[in-house]
């Protein structure tokens, strides 16, 4: 019987031995891949084009998906569709990545041969500089020749490993260079978790008219009503709704229970300072203040703005139902 655990231990002992080598191997060749693709951009009117066959052109397709959510306009184009038809989708303006570990594939013939007539940019991401795509393409990228984690050297591995990150570094270096903000970002991610969390706590809280108000001199009766009334688990003590004085949760009542606990007044009950956070701040930031770094979990943040006057209050509850977390 094989040991499973060893056996996924070793395939990322292989696989971590070929993303070093990859590290150690980026050099110029990388930079001018990223300066000729923000050139593109630059322009405006250019797409990254990525072509792969199989494997590659499942990463191929993987990575347009990172370089389109990441503001660089980018499609994936089946290099055996292109050959009859498709390579009608690539332009003048265009630059076009190639993937293919041998460098070898046929079907990627048309497509070096079309760039090559029409002068459009290639880049190559292969293992062999010698390979036809190697040779015809402009800059060659060239991933490290390390051992597949397969006992075989058959199945691609480390080089499907290595060839995705390859594609995340010029993600990201471009990113680095578009100085992109986490505003634009939810431009191209509105749906789903990851574009709520994008959502500023500005756009999720309860605001001001809606929110349980009582004075620091009001006594425990009139407390309790309140935050019964309104329902949201405490109730914000103030003097003129802008500035905090505290808050007093439902864990408060019952810590301060005793026989003349309706006649005590809410400053004697109150949590003096209670978590705040600025209106712009992402609902992502948010949660995870609430959950991981206030020592125990909290369910409400008081909202403020650059004034830290009060605006709103946050609570767990809304961020769950909202799918953020």
């Amino acid at each position: 019987m094989t040991n499973d655990i060893q056996v996924a231990r070793d395939t990322l002992q292989i696989e971590i031995a070929g993303m070093t080598q990859l590290m150690n191997n980026i050099d110029d060749r990388f930079v001018r891949a990223v300066e000729t693709i923000q050139t593109m951009k630059d322009r405006k009117n250019g797409r990254l084009i990525i072509t792969g066959m199989g494997k590659s052109g499942h990463i191929g397709q993987k990575m347009a998906a990172t370089f389109a959510s990441t503001g660089t306009p980018s499609y994936f184009v089946h290099p055996g569709e292109a050959s009859h038809g498709d390579l009608g989708m690539i332009t003048e303006q265009d630059v076009v990545i190639a993937i293919s570990n041998s460098g070898g594939a046929p079907e990627l013939s048309d497509i070096i041969a079309y760039t090559r007539r029409f002068s459009i940019p290639l880049i190559a991401i292969t293992s062999k500089a010698d390979s036809a795509l190697g040779k015809h393409c402009d800059i060659c990228l060239l991933l490290p020749q390390a051992d597949e984690a397969d006992p075989n050297g058959l199945a691609p591995t480390t080089s499907t490993t290595m060839t995705i990150a390859m594609g995340d570094c010029l993600a990201m270096a471009l990113m680095a260079r578009m100085g992109l903000t986490s505003d634009d970002f939810k431009t191209w991610h509105p749906g789903g978790k990851l574009g709520q969390k994008l959502l500023p706590v500005s756009e999720l809280m309860d605001k001001k008219p809606d929110l349980p108000f009582v004075s620091p001199n009001d006594t425990m009766d009139k407390v309790i009503i309140t935050l019964t009334e309104k329902n949201m688990g405490c109730v914000i003590v103030s003097n003129d709704k802008h500035s905090l004085s505290g808050l007093i949760t439902d864990g408060d009542l019952k810590r301060h229970m005793a026989p003349d606990f309706l006649t005590k007044t809410a400053d004697k009950i109150m949590t003096t300072n209670p978590k705040t956070i600025a209106q712009d701040t992402l609902a992502g930031v948010a949660i995870d203040m609430m959950l991981r770094k206030s020592g125990s979990p909290i369910t409400s943040l008081i909202v403020i703005d650059d004034n830290n006057d009060l605006t709103g209050m946050l609570r767990l509850q809304t961020l769950l139902s909202a799918g953020v977390a």
